[in-house]
């Protein structure tokens, strides 16, 4: 029975955590006093008596906690920006390549996977791991987001106080300071950050991330061609799936609201290829990815109390 401590339960991806959680048989969640959530000797104490503990924190707050923890057994699993680019920490998505699951595995410090940074990653990352794509070439990333993207304040916002001008997609992020900027390019290793166009919409859950790509810039390679690296690249991915290449005419945002597991959708022709990657901001972008790292750290199965 594995002891388990979430730091920052009250936002929207310990709440997430947590209600995963608690019907889980095999580990036993440590709970804080509502008005010890902020004391830090409190944190302390839970943070070193847990197996694995959970940072759903802004990331002064998780760094704070980090240096808390003095247990060497304590497996932490950080959702903020904090720890994302840091080598010796084991970065959450284990689809990239064997060393990123052999670090999850074995590592004491997992830091999660930003939502857009994931469906940007599931695309480039193979793209240049195949070489099919240099590391200079000039990325384009546009993602739509639920509104839970932004956390309480802006569900508060959709779901409250609903104002006219929340109806319509509202793009931000103009400029291109993003947070996961850093870790999208450094995790794919390219030189230089995308130019990145996210997108908020009026719908609570689902993300659709994508990445145009001219064919010219990479050396003539064929539509066909960067679908089958795909498949094989994800072969073995047991939430990653690669369609098969259709005319589909629409990709809904929301297709995977609910669910842990990605969709990469690959469209378009020999000259200009389109890859878009489906999910749950909150599943694969979120809560989701930190209980598959959890399961990886534990040993079990990766899909265990998950919803592909």
């Amino acid at each position: 029975m594995h002891k388990v401590f979430i730091d920052g339960n009250q936002g929207t991806t310990g709440l997430r955590l947590y209600d995963r959680l608690k019907e889980r048989d095999d580990i036993e969640i440590i709970t804080i006093d509502e008005d010890l959530r902020k004391d830090k000797d409190e944190r302390r104490r839970l943070i070193n008596m847990s197996d694995i503990a959970f940072l759903c924190l802004p990331d002064d707050a998780s760094r704070e906690s980090v240096s808390l923890c003095d247990n060497e057994n304590t497996v932490i699993i950080d959702t903020s920006t904090a720890h994302r680019t840091l080598p010796e920490w084991a970065y959450g998505f284990p689809e990239l390549s064997g060393s990123h699951r052999s670090k999850i595995k074995n590592s004491k410090r997992i830091a999660v996977p930003g939502c857009h940074a994931s469906g940007f990653i599931s695309i480039v990352y193979p793209l240049i791991a195949s070489g099919i794509m240099p590391k200079d070439y000039p990325c384009v990333c546009h993602s739509l987001t639920g509104y839970s993207g932004g956390g309480k304040k802006m569900i508060n916002q959709y779901e409250n106080e609903k104002t006219n001008d929340l109806f319509a997609p509202r793009q931000y992020g103009l400029s291109q300071n993003h947070k996961h900027l850093k870790e999208m390019k450094a995790i794919t290793g390219l030189e230089s950050e995308p130019i990145f166009t996210p997108i908020a919409d009026d719908y609570y859950s689902g993300m659709s991330t994508s990445v145009p790509v001219f064919t010219r810039l990479l050396g003539g390679v064929t539509l066909r061609e960067v679908h089958d690296m795909f498949s094989q690249f994800y072969s073995d991915a047991k939430l990653i799936s690669v369609l098969p290449l259709s005319d589909t005419a629409f990709i809904s945002a929301n297709e995977m609201s609910g669910k842990d597991s990605m969709k990469i959708f690959i469209s378009g022709n020999d000259d200009r290829i389109f890859i878009t990657s489906i999910f749950d901001n909150l599943g694969k972008g979120a809560s989701g990815a930190a209980v598959q790292c959890m399961n990886i750290s534990m040993g079990i199965d990766e899909t265990a109390f998950l919803n592909i």
